[in-house]
């Protein structure tokens, strides 16, 4: 540069332009990345098209769901109408129908590993329950004829004084149950997709607790219930097809009544301590005159040895001769096989003419007087279900078994023959059985309407705790109280399982005052 020289910066046009601000970046980048946003929008809009929004659809008709799951259970609990509970299974089986639609949205998960198995388990388990609410509709209908006996109110057909709401709705029970049968078949049908559908769940893919709570064990019980419900429905129908000929329908039917003395325990339930005749006539029962079992043991000539363990620890008779007698014959634990050695050698001391044979025990008239309240027997006192002190039992059960371990001098007029003085029940100890029956069945049929259900829930809790057995001589009567569970069977079964079975032999009435425990532990081993 020379000197004078002035040098001037050469200016840049750029220099003198501002940055460009966030917004204005922003934007740049926007438009660059245009495809790709739009992209990511769209999978975000149909996640929740395909997630969120079935969801929360489903949530919204399983809540309505629930709610009408509450009517139901209200109806049938509280209400008690049968009407009502018709009117709520409908609104349950559209309750699961709206669900089923709604999660039908969510059924692209189900080829996805693991997430497929629950939406599987979902969608059985609302199949399951359309099909159950079928099934109900059907019951309801089917037994509606007979809701004042159920305990419901609401039918058309009720019965409207208490004579009639025991002797005349028998008689209608046993005209009207033909029209069941045919119902049994589509009841089945419906119970049999229930089974079906809900044994595709696998309990395995649940935790075994989940926030404190038993998840696993609840499914598996849930499974077993179905699987138990159709096993039922599906034993029902030969009991059914056959009630004619229990009920005598077509004919009269005679059965021996056997007492199993549960206070003194034997392999099918008790001591038979006691025996009577039953007629049963179109549904109407009609008791005959009981007899002690040693009475008709002092007809029969034992041919057949006794067990061991009988000789071993009844001293008694069986030292003059080591073989059974009647009374002790009902050794085996299944009752079949009791009652065909019993039958065989009670036929050669008259015992004929019977279609089969009925054995009770004390509970059911427990059970029974439990409805009825205290009853007078002519000739014996009153009975009730009152809490006797001495063995802590019902008063009924005491007088039972005081009556029959009466014991005393006996005293004859040494001229007439005559006696004069003897415990009693002295010849026929038993005789207050047939007098007892004869008390109850004719306060039973006496009741009021509103005391049928009760009646009913205690004949069926009687019949479903094994405290009324049956054996009957025509094959398919047998086969029948088999399936339904009430024969007394002893059924194979293939694994392992645990049956205890106890006989008190000499120690008389001792079961009356003895409580008995079982504790069962289970270890499984690592191989299962």
């Amino acid at each position: 540069m020379e000197e004078g020289e002035i040098k001037i910066p050469q200016i840049n046009p750029d220099n003198g332009t501002p940055k460009p601000g966030f917004l204005a970046r922003l934007k740049a980048f926007l438009k660059r990345r245009k495809k790709l946003i739009i992209g990511f929008f769209a999978i975000v809009i149909i996640f929740l098209l395909i997630l969120i929004v079935p969801t929360i659809l489903v949530y919204r008709d399983a809540r309505g769901l629930l709610t009408s799951v509450s009517n139901l259970e209200k109806a049938v609990k509280e209400e008690q109408n049968i009407v009502r509970v018709k009117e709520e299974i409908q609104n349950v089986r559209q309750g699961l129908l709206r669900v089923k639609r709604s999660y039908k949205f969510l059924v692209w998960t189900k080829p996805i590993p693991l997430l497929g198995g629950y939406y599987r388990d979902g969608e059985a388990a609302l199949n399951a329950g359309v099909s159950g609410m079928e099934a109900a509709d059907v019951i309801m209908t089917a037994v509606e004829p007979y809701a004042d006996i159920i305990g419901f109110t609401g039918s058309s057909v009720t019965a409207k004084s208490g004579e009639e709401s025991a002797n005349d709705r028998i008689e209608f029970i046993v005209e009207s149950i033909k029209d069941i049968i045919p119902k049994l078949d589509e009841i089945y049908q419906k119970v049999k997709v229930v089974q079906t559908e809900i044994n595709k769940i696998s309990p395995s893919r649940y935790p075994v607790r989940f926030a404190g709570r038993e998840v696993r064990s609840k499914v598996v019980s849930g499974i077993s219930l179905v699987d138990e419900a159709a096993e039922a429905v599906a034993n029902s129908k030969p009991l059914l097809e056959m009630a004619p000929y229990f009920l005598g329908i077509d004919g009269e039917r005679t059965y021996l009544l056997i007492f199993q003395n549960d206070k003194e325990l034997r392999p099918t339930g008790g001591f038979i301590t006691a025996y009577a005749f039953m007629t049963v006539n179109k549904g109407k029962v009609q008791p005959g005159a009981s007899n002690d079992i040693y009475n008709l043991d002092l007809k029969y000539k034992p041919t057949i040895p006794a067990p061991q363990p009988i000789i071993d620890y009844i001293k008694g008779p069986y030292i003059l001769s080591k073989n059974l007698r009647l009374r002790d014959m009902n050794w085996s634990g299944d009752f079949k096989e009791s009652m065909d050695l019993f039958i065989t050698e009670a036929k050669k001391v008259g015992i004929n003419d019977v279609d089969g044979v009925v054995a009770v025990d004390t509970q059911v008239v427990v059970n029974i007087l439990g409805v009825l309240g205290q009853i007078g027997v002519p000739g014996f006192g009153n009975f009730s279900t009152e809490i006797v002190v001495e063995c802590n039992c019902p008063q009924v059960i005491h007088e039972l078994e005081s009556f029959a371990d009466n014991e005393g001098a006996v005293i004859w007029d040494p001229l007439t023959g005559k006696i004069l003085q003897a415990p009693r029940g002295y010849g026929n100890r038993k005789e207050i059985v047939g007098p007892l029956m004869n008390s109850i069945l004719s306060n039973a049929l006496g009741q009021p309407k509103e005391k049928l259900p009760d009646l009913f829930q205690a004949g069926w809790r009687s019949l479903t705790e094994k405290h009324v057995l049956f054996y009957m001589f025509d094959k398919k009567a047998q086969e029948a109280v088999e399936a339904f569970n009430i024969a007394g069977r002893v059924k194979n079964f293939e694994g392992d399982y645990l049956y205890i079975n106890d006989a008190n032999l000499g120690g008389r009435k001792s079961n009356l005052y003895v409580t008995q425990e079982v504790n069962q532990e289970i270890k499984v081993a690592k191989d299962g």
